[in-house]
């Protein structure tokens, strides 16, 4: 259980960071003029964000594995 807790802790920061860096990303780098701002809030929230998730997720456990 204690390696679940560390794994989403991580899996929660790894959420965060790439919703964060992705909707700059998406903000800078994007060609749509019209609605900029709903496509990078949308596409970080429900595609870079879980992704960031998963893979932390994954990351955290595999650490706090060998780690503890």
């Amino acid at each position: 259980m204690k390696y679940f807790g560390i794994a989403l802790i991580a899996g929660i920061v790894g959420y965060a960071a790439s919703a964060f860096l992705s909707y700059y990303l998406i903000g800078k780098l994007s060609s749509n003029s019209h609605d900029r701002g709903v496509e990078a809030s949308m596409t970080c929230i429900f595609v870079y964000g879980p992704i960031g998730f998963i893979l932390a997720f994954i990351a955290g456990y595999i650490w706090a594995k060998n780690s503890f």
